[in-house]
């Protein structure tokens, strides 16, 4: 089953707006004297280089000499199709508007090779590369056997055990305010206050919760 072909309005748009570009600058070609196939190789040159400008643009949109060429392409398509809308005497054609039509191919041919063949610009803000170092993995064998202690060798004796720590002293005002909320909580709840609820309530160090709690018979 064929499908059916249905134009797009942008297309027929741009064919339309395409040959009457392309007539007004064959027309005014012509009048500058450019007679034969000479007047109809203008606007295929005008073009052409108008496109290879867009593509370079589109590839490096700040490239300078792009926006140059593209915007001498287009004042060439534009002029051309204001001149020809009876502001110019096509009878009587400038000599300054006819050197510019026949100067026209080698200035093409310049910016044509220079949009094909000039590199373009490294960028300006490269991405930066990590160069932090990967850690080394460090590897444990298990096949390594245990050192096996030596007779002629005699054995240290163990550290001696740290005493432990002195508990801190409670002050009485502190002991005091612990005492009434353990109080409160027995008569609240009915039951005794937890150890850890206490120290949640007071927001002191461990050692001197556990000091209070200690004296308090708090569990």
């Amino acid at each position: 089953m064929s499908r059916s072909i249905r134009p797009d309005a942008v297309l027929v748009q741009a064919v339309i707006a395409g040959a009457l570009s392309f007539a007004h600058l064959h027309d005014l070609a012509e009048a500058a004297g450019q007679t034969g196939w000479k007047a109809w190789a203008y606007p295929i040159s005008v073009d052409l280089l108008l496109v290879a400008a867009w593509r370079r643009l589109r590839t490096v949109r700040r490239d300078r000499s792009a926006w140059t060429w593209f915007v001498i392409a287009l004042v060439a398509s534009l002029g051309a199709n204001v001149a020809t809308a009876g502001l110019l005497d096509l009878g009587h054609v400038p000599a300054w508007l006819r050197i510019l039509v026949a100067g026209w191919p080698a200035l093409a041919f310049l910016g044509g090779t220079l949009l094909v063949h000039t590199p373009a610009a490294p960028d300006a803000h490269p991405q930066p590369v990590d160069e932090t170092p990967v850690p080394e993995v460090e590897t444990h064998r298990t096949d390594t056997p245990a050192p096996v202690p030596s007779a002629d060798v005699p054995e240290l004796d163990p550290a001696p055990a740290r005493p432990a720590p002195a508990a801190p002293v409670v002050p009485t005002a502190l002991l005091d305010h612990a005492r009434k909320l353990a109080d409160t909580h027995r008569t609240t709840t009915g039951a005794p206050m937890p150890a850890e609820v206490l120290a949640a309530r007071l927001g002191l160090p461990a050692p001197m919760t556990d000091a209070i709690t200690a004296q308090l018979q708090l569990t």
